[in-house]
């Protein structure tokens, strides 16, 4: 039974704010995640994301298997390149990066996936997927080459959101990008809130318990953190339940 996406649906409608770890498998050593995991499941976690933009093949496997090891969490892949693809986790993001124009990120690498996929027991989330520029080049731009859209151009990102929404998606995600210099902006979170109605999803960037704050406040349902954890484990305690 698929759970996750409705389990996300009932919190929003109860109000809950939820938060995901996103975990890389190119910096998470296996004989790391036991200690990590501890701390993830002592704080607000509500589930972990797996995925980075270039992953070596069998690393997202091996990793994922391992966190299931150590947390009850549910745990949803964040693909980067079809490899990452594992039916050990228990849900898939499938991104669409909707902000760019590059027909692989688009639609080339979900057709590639569906080999994958049809026999898998995965709970498969699309998801339209835009990229926020943030001052500085991120992993994912020089992966897709794709441009982020401009944060001065809200209307378009809204729409943009509002157009993947049209087309039959489930979350919408907003993202700065891995170790962005400023997270995504309140204009832009309250501005495409405001026009979709599916969960909104907002990642990069956030750094500090204010900003995570000021992302719920704005309506973000779900934000994501990566980089603030990798810098500075020590942001959990800022997190306990």
């Amino acid at each position: 039974m698929k759970t996750i996406y409705n389990h996300i649906l009932q919190a929003i409608s109860k109000g809950e704010k939820l938060l995901a770890v996103l975990i890389d498998p190119d910096k998470m050593a296996i004989d790391s995640v036991a200690n990590f995991i501890v701390k993830v499941n002592a704080s607000r976690a509500t589930h972990i994301f797996v995925g980075g933009s270039e992953v070596a093949e069998q690393l997202t496997e091996s990793l994922v298997i391992e966190i299931k090891k150590h947390t009850k969490l549910p745990i949803l892949l964040f693909p980067g390149d079809v490899k990452q693809i594992t039916n050990q986790a228990d849900a898939l993001l499938f991104l669409a990066l909707i902000s760019g124009r590059n027909p692989d990120y688009l639609i080339g690498k979900h057709v590639e996936a569906v080999s994958k996929l049809k026999d898998s027991n995965l709970e498969i989330l699309s998801t339209g997927y835009i990229l926020i520029e943030n001052g500085k080049q991120t992993a994912v731009q020089r992966v897709t080459e794709t441009a982020p859209l401009q944060n001065n151009n809200i209307q378009l990102i809204a729409d943009t959101a509002k157009a993947g929404e049209l087309l039959g998606m489930k979350l919408i995600y907003l993202e700065a990008g891995s170790g962005a210099l400023q997270p995504v902006s309140i204009n832009i979170i309250k501005k495409v809130k405001s026009d979709i109605r599916i969960p909104l999803i907002v990642g990069g960037g956030i750094r500090t318990l204010k900003q995570l704050e000021q992302a719920y406040q704005a309506g973000a349902d779900l934000v994501v953190i990566g980089t603030a954890f990798e810098d500075d484990e020590s942001f959990f305690e800022e997190l306990q339940d």
